[in-house]
Protein backbone atom coordinates (compact mmCIF):
# COMPACT_ATOMS: atom_id res chain seq x y z
CA UNK A 1 0.00 0.00 0.00
CA UNK A 2 1.36 3.50 -0.77
CA UNK A 3 2.93 5.30 2.14
CA UNK A 4 0.41 8.14 1.94
CA UNK A 5 -2.47 5.72 2.36
CA UNK A 6 -3.74 5.50 5.89
CA UNK A 7 -4.94 2.17 7.08
CA UNK A 8 -8.42 2.47 8.67
CA UNK A 9 -11.95 0.56 8.76
CA UNK A 10 -16.00 0.75 8.62
CA UNK A 11 -19.57 -0.17 10.05
CA UNK A 12 -23.35 -1.09 9.90
CA UNK A 13 -26.63 -0.79 11.69
CA UNK A 14 -28.55 -3.68 13.27
CA UNK A 15 -29.61 -3.66 16.88
CA UNK A 16 -28.45 -6.85 18.54
CA UNK A 17 -30.20 -8.10 21.60
CA UNK A 18 -28.59 -7.50 24.94
CA UNK A 19 -30.58 -7.79 28.16
CA UNK A 20 -29.63 -4.47 29.71
CA UNK A 21 -31.98 -2.85 32.19
CA UNK A 22 -31.92 0.85 32.90
CA UNK A 23 -30.80 0.09 36.44
CA UNK A 24 -31.16 -2.54 39.11
CA UNK A 25 -29.49 -5.65 40.41
CA UNK A 26 -30.14 -7.80 37.36
CA UNK A 27 -28.45 -5.52 34.85
CA UNK A 28 -25.15 -6.39 33.23
CA UNK A 29 -23.70 -3.45 35.15
CA UNK A 30 -24.16 -5.34 38.45
CA UNK A 31 -21.72 -8.08 37.42
CA UNK A 32 -18.13 -7.24 38.30
CA UNK A 33 -16.71 -9.71 35.76
CA UNK A 34 -18.33 -8.11 32.74
CA UNK A 35 -17.58 -5.37 30.22
CA UNK A 36 -20.30 -3.95 27.97
CA UNK A 37 -19.52 -2.83 24.43
CA UNK A 38 -21.75 -0.66 22.26
CA UNK A 39 -20.46 -0.93 18.71
CA UNK A 40 -21.11 -0.18 15.08
CA UNK A 41 -21.60 -3.47 13.28
CA UNK A 42 -19.13 -5.01 10.88
CA UNK A 43 -16.54 -6.56 13.18
CA UNK A 44 -18.70 -9.39 14.52
CA UNK A 45 -19.25 -12.32 12.16
CA UNK A 46 -22.74 -13.58 11.41
CA UNK A 47 -21.44 -17.11 11.98
CA UNK A 48 -19.25 -16.35 14.97
CA UNK A 49 -16.18 -15.98 12.77
CA UNK A 50 -15.51 -12.25 12.99
CA UNK A 51 -12.67 -10.30 14.59
CA UNK A 52 -14.79 -9.42 17.61
CA UNK A 53 -15.77 -13.07 18.05
CA UNK A 54 -12.12 -14.12 18.28
CA UNK A 55 -10.97 -11.16 20.37
CA UNK A 56 -13.83 -11.39 22.87
CA UNK A 57 -13.35 -15.15 23.24
CA UNK A 58 -9.60 -14.78 23.84
CA UNK A 59 -10.11 -11.82 26.18
CA UNK A 60 -12.61 -13.72 28.33
CA UNK A 61 -10.31 -16.76 28.44
CA UNK A 62 -7.32 -14.69 29.54
CA UNK A 63 -9.07 -12.35 31.99
CA UNK A 64 -12.27 -14.08 33.09
CA UNK A 65 -14.18 -10.96 32.07
CA UNK A 66 -17.30 -11.63 29.97
CA UNK A 67 -18.07 -9.28 27.08
CA UNK A 68 -21.69 -8.19 26.72
CA UNK A 69 -22.27 -6.80 23.23
CA UNK A 70 -24.76 -4.43 21.59
CA UNK A 71 -24.45 -3.41 17.95
CA UNK A 72 -26.20 -0.99 15.66
CA UNK A 73 -25.54 1.94 13.37
CA UNK A 74 -22.86 4.34 14.54
CA UNK A 75 -25.42 7.12 15.04
CA UNK A 76 -27.79 4.70 16.74
CA UNK A 77 -25.15 3.68 19.29
CA UNK A 78 -24.29 7.29 20.12
CA UNK A 79 -27.98 8.09 20.55
CA UNK A 80 -28.39 5.17 22.92
CA UNK A 81 -25.37 6.14 24.99
CA UNK A 82 -26.66 9.73 25.10
CA UNK A 83 -30.04 8.61 26.46
CA UNK A 84 -28.23 6.65 29.17
CA UNK A 85 -25.79 9.43 30.03
CA UNK A 86 -27.10 9.87 33.58
CA UNK A 87 -26.92 6.11 34.20
CA UNK A 88 -24.36 4.67 31.76
CA UNK A 89 -24.75 1.02 30.80
CA UNK A 90 -21.86 0.77 28.33
CA UNK A 91 -18.17 0.66 29.20
CA UNK A 92 -16.72 0.88 25.69
CA UNK A 93 -18.16 2.69 22.66
CA UNK A 94 -16.97 1.83 19.13
CA UNK A 95 -18.20 3.82 16.12
CA UNK A 96 -17.09 5.19 12.79
CA UNK A 97 -16.33 8.86 12.20
CA UNK A 98 -17.90 11.39 12.49
CA UNK A 99 -19.91 9.70 15.23
CA UNK A 100 -16.94 9.07 17.51
CA UNK A 101 -16.23 12.83 17.35
CA UNK A 102 -19.92 13.43 18.07
CA UNK A 103 -19.75 11.16 21.11
CA UNK A 104 -16.73 13.11 22.35
CA UNK A 105 -18.48 16.45 21.86
CA UNK A 106 -21.47 15.16 23.85
CA UNK A 107 -19.18 14.28 26.75
CA UNK A 108 -19.77 10.55 26.41
CA UNK A 109 -16.06 9.62 26.43
CA UNK A 110 -13.39 9.90 29.10
CA UNK A 111 -9.69 10.20 28.47
CA UNK A 112 -7.80 6.93 28.26
CA UNK A 113 -4.86 5.99 26.05
CA UNK A 114 -4.79 2.19 25.65
CA UNK A 115 -1.45 0.39 25.63
CA UNK A 116 -0.16 0.55 22.06
CA UNK A 117 -1.97 3.81 21.26
CA UNK A 118 1.43 5.42 20.71
CA UNK A 119 1.72 3.21 17.60
CA UNK A 120 -1.55 4.53 16.11
CA UNK A 121 -1.32 7.32 13.55
CA UNK A 122 -2.16 10.78 14.89
CA UNK A 123 -5.00 11.06 12.38
CA UNK A 124 -6.56 7.90 13.81
CA UNK A 125 -6.88 8.99 17.42
CA UNK A 126 -8.25 11.98 19.32
CA UNK A 127 -5.84 14.78 20.15
CA UNK A 128 -7.42 14.96 23.61
CA UNK A 129 -6.99 11.22 24.25
CA UNK A 130 -10.66 10.20 24.34
CA UNK A 131 -10.69 7.68 21.46
CA UNK A 132 -8.37 5.55 19.36
CA UNK A 133 -8.85 3.55 16.17
CA UNK A 134 -8.77 -0.20 16.85
CA UNK A 135 -9.38 -1.40 13.28
CA UNK A 136 -8.70 0.60 10.16
CA UNK A 137 -10.91 0.51 7.11
CA UNK A 138 -12.05 2.33 3.96
CA UNK A 139 -15.41 3.31 2.58
CA UNK A 140 -16.50 1.52 -0.58
CA UNK A 141 -19.32 0.16 -2.70
CA UNK A 142 -20.24 -3.38 -3.71
CA UNK A 143 -21.76 -4.81 -6.88
CA UNK A 144 -23.02 -8.22 -7.97
CA UNK A 145 -20.23 -9.75 -10.09
CA UNK A 146 -22.48 -12.48 -11.50
CA UNK A 147 -25.43 -10.39 -12.67
CA UNK A 148 -23.47 -7.43 -14.04
CA UNK A 149 -21.58 -8.24 -17.23
CA UNK A 150 -19.97 -4.82 -17.00
CA UNK A 151 -19.27 -3.54 -13.51
CA UNK A 152 -19.95 0.13 -12.76
CA UNK A 153 -16.93 2.38 -12.33
CA UNK A 154 -18.40 5.88 -12.01
CA UNK A 155 -21.11 7.71 -10.12
CA UNK A 156 -22.68 8.52 -13.48
CA UNK A 157 -22.99 4.79 -14.30
CA UNK A 158 -25.41 4.40 -11.41
CA UNK A 159 -27.95 6.72 -13.04
CA UNK A 160 -28.58 4.12 -15.75
CA UNK A 161 -32.11 2.74 -15.84
CA UNK A 162 -30.89 -0.84 -15.32
CA UNK A 163 -30.25 0.07 -11.67
CA UNK A 164 -33.85 1.14 -11.00
CA UNK A 165 -34.94 -0.55 -7.75
CA UNK A 166 -31.65 -2.47 -7.86
CA UNK A 167 -29.56 0.06 -5.94
CA UNK A 168 -29.64 0.95 -2.26
CA UNK A 169 -27.48 2.77 0.26
CA UNK A 170 -27.87 2.97 4.02
CA UNK A 171 -29.35 6.04 5.66
CA UNK A 172 -27.05 9.04 6.24
CA UNK A 173 -27.11 10.23 9.83
CA UNK A 174 -28.07 6.76 11.07
CA UNK A 175 -25.48 4.45 9.52
CA UNK A 176 -21.78 5.26 9.48
CA UNK A 177 -21.43 3.96 5.92
CA UNK A 178 -24.57 5.81 4.88
CA UNK A 179 -23.12 9.05 6.17
CA UNK A 180 -19.97 8.17 4.23
CA UNK A 181 -21.98 8.29 0.98
CA UNK A 182 -22.59 11.99 1.63
CA UNK A 183 -18.96 12.64 2.54
CA UNK A 184 -17.60 10.97 -0.60
CA UNK A 185 -20.20 12.59 -2.87
CA UNK A 186 -19.44 16.05 -1.49
CA UNK A 187 -15.74 15.44 -2.08
CA UNK A 188 -16.05 13.93 -5.54
CA UNK A 189 -18.59 16.44 -6.85
CA UNK A 190 -16.83 19.44 -5.33
CA UNK A 191 -19.24 20.57 -2.65
CA UNK A 192 -22.56 20.14 -0.91
CA UNK A 193 -24.81 21.59 -3.64
CA UNK A 194 -23.54 19.53 -6.62
CA UNK A 195 -23.47 16.40 -4.42
CA UNK A 196 -27.11 16.86 -3.46
CA UNK A 197 -28.05 17.51 -7.08
CA UNK A 198 -26.49 14.18 -8.02
CA UNK A 199 -28.10 12.27 -5.13
CA UNK A 200 -31.47 13.74 -6.12
CA UNK A 201 -31.03 12.16 -9.59
CA UNK A 202 -29.82 8.90 -8.06
CA UNK A 203 -33.00 8.69 -5.98
CA UNK A 204 -34.88 7.53 -9.08
CA UNK A 205 -33.01 4.22 -8.83
CA UNK A 206 -32.75 3.97 -5.03
CA UNK A 207 -34.86 1.32 -3.30
CA UNK A 208 -35.13 3.48 -0.19
CA UNK A 209 -33.73 3.91 3.33
CA UNK A 210 -31.89 1.18 5.22
CA UNK A 211 -30.76 1.47 8.83
CA UNK A 212 -28.23 -1.31 8.32
CA UNK A 213 -25.43 -1.35 5.78
CA UNK A 214 -24.64 -4.94 6.70
CA UNK A 215 -28.05 -6.14 5.56
CA UNK A 216 -27.42 -4.87 2.03
CA UNK A 217 -24.55 -7.25 1.19
CA UNK A 218 -26.67 -10.44 1.27
CA UNK A 219 -29.17 -8.75 -1.06
CA UNK A 220 -26.37 -7.86 -3.49
CA UNK A 221 -24.95 -11.37 -3.32
CA UNK A 222 -28.36 -12.86 -4.16
CA UNK A 223 -28.97 -10.38 -6.98
CA UNK A 224 -31.90 -8.65 -5.29
CA UNK A 225 -29.72 -5.56 -5.52
CA UNK A 226 -27.01 -4.89 -8.10
CA UNK A 227 -25.21 -2.14 -6.17
CA UNK A 228 -25.02 -0.98 -2.56
CA UNK A 229 -22.69 0.91 -0.26
CA UNK A 230 -20.45 -0.69 2.32
CA UNK A 231 -16.87 -0.65 3.49
CA UNK A 232 -13.78 -2.67 2.67
CA UNK A 233 -13.43 -4.50 5.98
CA UNK A 234 -17.02 -5.61 6.30
CA UNK A 235 -17.54 -6.48 2.65
CA UNK A 236 -14.21 -8.29 2.28
CA UNK A 237 -15.07 -10.42 5.31
CA UNK A 238 -18.57 -11.07 3.91
CA UNK A 239 -17.21 -12.00 0.47
CA UNK A 240 -15.76 -15.22 1.93
CA UNK A 241 -19.31 -16.55 2.29
CA UNK A 242 -20.90 -14.32 -0.39
CA UNK A 243 -18.94 -15.06 -3.58
CA UNK A 244 -20.84 -12.65 -5.83
CA UNK A 245 -19.71 -9.52 -3.97
CA UNK A 246 -17.30 -7.24 -5.80
CA UNK A 247 -15.79 -4.22 -4.01
CA UNK A 248 -15.31 -0.99 -5.99
CA UNK A 249 -14.80 2.73 -5.51
CA UNK A 250 -16.86 5.16 -7.65
CA UNK A 251 -15.03 7.84 -9.64
CA UNK A 252 -16.35 10.92 -11.34
CA UNK A 253 -16.58 10.37 -15.07
CA UNK A 254 -13.05 10.81 -16.43
CA UNK A 255 -11.56 10.86 -12.93
CA UNK A 256 -9.84 8.49 -10.51
CA UNK A 257 -11.64 6.25 -8.02
CA UNK A 258 -11.51 7.73 -4.52
CA UNK A 259 -12.13 6.68 -0.96
CA UNK A 260 -11.30 7.71 2.58
CA UNK A 261 -10.45 6.02 5.84
CA UNK A 262 -13.30 4.94 8.11
CA UNK A 263 -11.65 3.53 11.24
CA UNK A 264 -13.55 1.69 13.91
CA UNK A 265 -12.70 4.06 16.75
CA UNK A 266 -13.09 3.05 20.40
CA UNK A 267 -13.36 5.05 23.57
CA UNK A 268 -13.99 4.51 27.27
CA UNK A 269 -17.46 5.70 28.26
CA UNK A 270 -17.70 8.50 30.83
CA UNK A 271 -18.66 7.10 34.24
CA UNK A 272 -18.59 3.58 32.80
CA UNK A 273 -19.98 1.04 35.28
CA UNK A 274 -16.90 -1.14 34.75
CA UNK A 275 -14.26 1.37 33.83
CA UNK A 276 -11.27 -0.83 34.72
CA UNK A 277 -12.64 -3.71 32.66
CA UNK A 278 -13.22 -1.31 29.78
CA UNK A 279 -9.59 -0.23 29.96
CA UNK A 280 -8.45 -3.86 29.91
CA UNK A 281 -10.54 -4.59 26.82
CA UNK A 282 -9.25 -1.51 24.98
CA UNK A 283 -5.68 -2.55 25.86
CA UNK A 284 -6.42 -6.03 24.54
CA UNK A 285 -7.95 -4.84 21.27
CA UNK A 286 -4.86 -2.75 20.58
CA UNK A 287 -2.49 -5.51 21.66
CA UNK A 288 -0.18 -7.12 19.11
CA UNK A 289 -2.03 -10.45 19.09
CA UNK A 290 -5.44 -8.92 18.33
CA UNK A 291 -3.98 -6.44 15.84
CA UNK A 292 -2.21 -9.21 13.94
CA UNK A 293 -5.60 -10.92 13.48
CA UNK A 294 -7.34 -7.89 11.94
CA UNK A 295 -6.72 -8.76 8.29
CA UNK A 296 -6.89 -12.55 8.36
CA UNK A 297 -9.97 -12.77 10.60
CA UNK A 298 -11.57 -9.34 10.32
CA UNK A 299 -10.85 -8.42 6.70
CA UNK A 300 -9.51 -5.03 7.75
CA UNK A 301 -6.30 -3.14 8.39
CA UNK A 302 -4.39 -3.05 11.67
CA UNK A 303 -4.65 0.26 13.53
CA UNK A 304 -1.12 -0.08 14.89
CA UNK A 305 1.56 1.04 12.46
CA UNK A 306 4.10 -1.37 13.93
CA UNK A 307 1.96 -4.44 13.13
CA UNK A 308 2.64 -5.44 9.52
CA UNK A 309 0.39 -8.27 8.39
CA UNK A 310 1.75 -10.51 5.61
CA UNK A 311 -1.05 -13.05 5.34
CA UNK A 312 -2.86 -13.69 2.05
CA UNK A 313 -5.80 -11.53 3.08
CA UNK A 314 -3.54 -8.58 3.91
CA UNK A 315 -1.91 -8.88 0.48
CA UNK A 316 -5.32 -9.06 -1.23
CA UNK A 317 -6.55 -6.02 0.69
CA UNK A 318 -3.50 -3.98 -0.27
CA UNK A 319 -4.02 -4.96 -3.91
CA UNK A 320 -7.65 -3.89 -3.72
CA UNK A 321 -6.52 -0.39 -2.75
CA UNK A 322 -4.04 -0.03 -5.64
CA UNK A 323 -4.81 2.97 -7.82
CA UNK A 324 -7.43 4.36 -5.45
CA UNK A 325 -6.93 7.97 -4.40
CA UNK A 326 -7.24 8.44 -0.63
CA UNK A 327 -8.54 11.76 0.69
CA UNK A 328 -8.87 12.86 4.29
CA UNK A 329 -12.20 14.44 5.26
CA UNK A 330 -12.39 17.42 7.60
CA UNK A 331 -13.99 15.46 10.42
CA UNK A 332 -14.36 18.50 12.66
CA UNK A 333 -16.37 20.28 9.95
CA UNK A 334 -18.45 17.17 9.28
CA UNK A 335 -19.20 16.61 12.97
CA UNK A 336 -20.15 20.27 13.39
CA UNK A 337 -22.37 20.41 10.29
CA UNK A 338 -23.62 16.81 10.12
CA UNK A 339 -27.23 17.68 10.95
CA UNK A 340 -27.24 20.34 8.23
CA UNK A 341 -25.77 17.97 5.65
CA UNK A 342 -28.28 15.25 6.51
CA UNK A 343 -31.14 17.76 6.31
CA UNK A 344 -29.91 18.82 2.86
CA UNK A 345 -29.87 15.16 1.79
CA UNK A 346 -33.41 14.64 3.10
CA UNK A 347 -34.59 17.70 1.21
CA UNK A 348 -32.87 16.65 -2.02
CA UNK A 349 -34.10 13.06 -1.96
CA UNK A 350 -37.47 13.50 -0.30
CA UNK A 351 -36.45 11.01 2.38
Amino acid sequence: MPENVRKPLAALCVLAALPLTACGGNSAASDENVVTVYSADGLKGENGDGWYDQVFKDFEKETGIKVEYVEGGSGEMVQRATREKRNPQADVLVTLPPFIQQADTKGLLQKYAPKGADQVSGADKAANGTWTAVVNNYFGFIHNKKELKQAPTTWEDLLDGKYENKLQYSTPGVAGDGTAVLIKAMHDFGGEKPAMEYLKKLQANNVGPSASTGKLAPKVDKGELLVANGDVQMNYAQSKSMPNLGIWFPAREGGKPTTFALPYAAGLVTKAPHSENGKKLLDYMLGRKAQAQVSEIGGGFAARQDVKATDADAIALDKLMDGVEIFEPDWNDIEKNLTSYVDSWKSATGS
